[in-house]
């Protein structure tokens, strides 16, 4: 997996009673794009360091910001 500053790290729910978590990229420490990442998250404007697991997936374009937590 690699990023950069501004992309989008979308992180899928396991199950079916949780849902996807959608946040944008605002730091990356490694010079390959390689994780972690800090993102900010959309649903809560957190800011959290992020070791991405498999159910994660870096996306280019802007997420719908009026769907948090719900398909894009």
């Amino acid at each position: 997996m690699r990023a950069q500053v501004g992309n989008w790290l979308i992180v899928e729910g396991l199950t079916d009673a949780s849902s996807r978590r959608q946040g944008q990229i605002v730091e990356v420490d490694h010079p390959d794009g390689s994780p972690p990442y800090w993102v900010r998250w959309l649903d809560d404007d957190h800011r959290s360091l992020v070791f991405p697991g498999p159910d994660a997936r870096v996306e280019a374009h802007p997420v719908h910001p009026a769907a948090p937590g719900g398909a894009p």
